[in-house]
């Protein structure tokens, strides 16, 4: 039986979107598509190493507590 990865909660998600890089933040509202791509990707970049970085250190079976 496989275990499911536990769902980043909306804080986590928050939190990570706001301490992306800030070029990243405002590049996807920019009229020029290339950068609004590049953008997005950065964007998509931290928040996956934000929020599934802190995953890798605990146990799945462990509660995550605010420190």
């Amino acid at each position: 039986m496989s275990r499911l990865a536990p769902q980043p909660a909306p804080a986590d998600l928050s939190s990570a979107i706001l301490s992306a890089p800030g070029w990243a933040r405002v590049g996807i509202t920019m009229p020029d598509a290339r950068m609004r791509e590049r953008a997005a990707d950065a964007l998509a970049q931290s928040i996956l190493e934000q929020v599934f970085e802190q995953d890798r250190t605990a146990h799945a079976d462990q509660l995550r507590l605010p420190l």
